[in-house]
């Protein structure tokens, strides 16, 4: 009895140390599910497979041939509940989506709680270890990568005053970026002419330049610039 205290002890402090170390990383970035989350996720994880490993203690006296036993059967089943957790953390926000990380990152938590609730301790440790290091340094690498930035243009003109595509495109060639398959459409009743695109560059700030262009174009009637990545 008094080794099943200790091992519970220990494997249950074991995986709240290691979800809220992965949960520190989540909330000093902002992120809804951070702390907390993470290291209730991982606990919860842990404590489901501690069932399995005393589930012996708990069937005594049981017939042996009614028992079906597979620990890998809980883990499953924490696994699927971890993906409606994880999808709750996952916002589209227009063009955007958020929170995939975040999702991973639960989902690795639970992972490391069902290891650490089996014991496996070596493997619960360096796996926290290296899920820490893809949080803090991957984010350090990517934000130094050079990346091709996405934006959602929308740009209005008069009817009688819109600008040819060949204009639009130089404009958007002079400030490095590139446009793909645009649409055409009027509105109002044929007042207004609109082109809509995806445009491309490789750094962002080109998105402010090109903004400020537009604000000084009259013939702009109306235009729009949503950076559709994260």
């Amino acid at each position: 009895m008094e080794h099943e205290y200790v091992t519970t002890v220990t494997r249950m402090l074991l995986s709240a140390l290691a979800g809220g170390l992965i949960g520190l990383e989540r909330s000093y970035h902002g992120r809804p599910a951070g702390f907390r989350t993470h290291t209730l996720v991982c606990m919860s994880a842990s404590l489901l497979m501690l069932f399995t490993v005393f589930q012996w203690k708990l069937l005594a006296g049981a017939p042996i041939e009614t028992i079906r036993v597979d620990p890998t059967r809980m883990g499953q089943g924490i696994m699927t509940g971890i993906g409606f957790l994880g999808a709750g953390v996952i916002i589209k926000d227009g063009l955007t989506v958020r929170g995939l990380t975040t999702a991973a990152s639960i989902w690795i938590t639970a992972s490391i709680g069902i290891v650490i609730g089996m014991g496996l301790y070596f493997a619960a440790a360096f796996t926290c270890v290296l899920s820490i290091g893809v949080l803090a340094f991957f984010r350090w690498l990517e934000n130094r990568m050079p990346t091709l930035r996405y934006a959602r243009l929308t740009v209005r003109f008069a009817r009688r005053e819109h600008m040819p595509e060949e204009e639009l495109r130089q404009i958007l060639k002079d400030h490095n970026a590139t446009l793909t398959h645009p649409s055409y459409q009027l509105e109002n009743e044929g007042r207004y002419f609109r082109y809509s695109t995806t445009i491309k560059t490789k750094d962002s700030i080109n998105f402010h330049n090109l903004a400020e262009t537009f604000n000084n174009m009259d013939r702009v009637f109306e235009f729009e610039i949503t950076p559709t990545g994260d």
